[in-house]
């Protein structure tokens, strides 16, 4: 039995079915099945308080692809950390990324047992390029820097990809001292994609949503202003169009027409 395996079936026995969890609930609302009766509830009742709740797991899953697709096309990038992984769907960042260019690297990092559990259908590749994926914490910089390297050559740029993680450190400079240190710690030429929730006076029905769950749910969630969001950037060149409703980060639509946004914003940036 691998090791990955072994570590699977104990994480398994971690999970908590009496209780939502907000990695199944994203997996509900993007028509997976690694959910349960809890969690379509708790999905349920969040979208009764806010019904296009879900269209926010789609923008930014749809946003990850659009922006791994030009990190690996256009910018030449081959290999991407992907930390708060989540539930492995379609089209994941490895998925993506290596049908433009198959020999990408890609690193997967995720502290929960949910996702440990399903980490193998993280770990397919092509020949050419390679996969990997760490049990580990955000916030622990160095194991997770010193692990990936064994995937990754950090002499040359990589993409840091934080979705939807760092809405977890509730303490702002915390949050911004992590995702700050990553950066700092990558080569130039590495360009960091982060989308976050945000909180809005247009978009009450938003905060109702999040309260909900904070009350209800694991783990808890932390909002910030899309300018509070834009300061997860400092220091880096923004690509056009900046931070945006992750449904509007260069949309494929056409028509040109720009969709109505969704309280998940996002944006990628580039170190010089």
């Amino acid at each position: 039995m691998s090791e990955i395996s072994a570590a699977s079936l104990e994480a398994r026995k971690r999970i908590r079915t009496d209780q939502p969890h907000t990695a199944r609930i994203w997996n509900y609302w993007l028509g997976g099945k690694d959910n349960y009766p809890v969690d379509q509830a708790a999905g349920d009742q969040i979208r009764a308080l806010h019904p296009g709740i879900g269209d926010y797991a789609l923008a930014d899953r749809q946003f990850l692809g659009r922006a791994v697709r030009h990190l690996a096309g256009p910018c030449g990038i081959r290999q991407f950390l992907d930390i708060g992984t989540g539930l492995p769907t379609a089209d994941n960042t490895h998925e993506v990324a290596q049908r433009v260019a198959p020999d990408s690297r890609v690193v997967y990092v995720d502290n929960d047992p949910i996702v440990l559990a399903h980490a193998e259908a993280l770990l397919t590749s092509t020949p050419e390029g390679a996969t990997a994926y760490l049990d580990d914490d955000l916030r622990n910089i160095d194991a997770v820097l010193e692990q990936a390297a064994r995937t990754l050559d950090f002499s040359q740029p990589v993409a840091l990809v934080l979705l939807g993680v760092v809405i977890f450190i509730e303490d702002d400079e915390e949050a911004y001292g992590v995702v700050h240190n990553l950066m700092d710690r990558l080569p130039s030429g590495s360009h960091l994609v982060l989308s976050h929730t945000i909180t809005r006076p247009d978009m009450p029905d938003v905060d109702a949503a999040v309260a909900f769950w904070n009350e209800h749910g694991t783990p808890k969630l932390t909002q910030r202003t899309p300018g509070a969001v834009s300061r997860f950037f400092e220091g880096l060149e923004l690509l056009e169009p900046g931070v945006v409703s992750c449904n509007r980060w260069r949309p494929e639509d056409p028509s040109g027409e720009l969709p109505a946004e969704v309280a998940m914003f996002g944006g990628v940036g580039r170190k010089g």
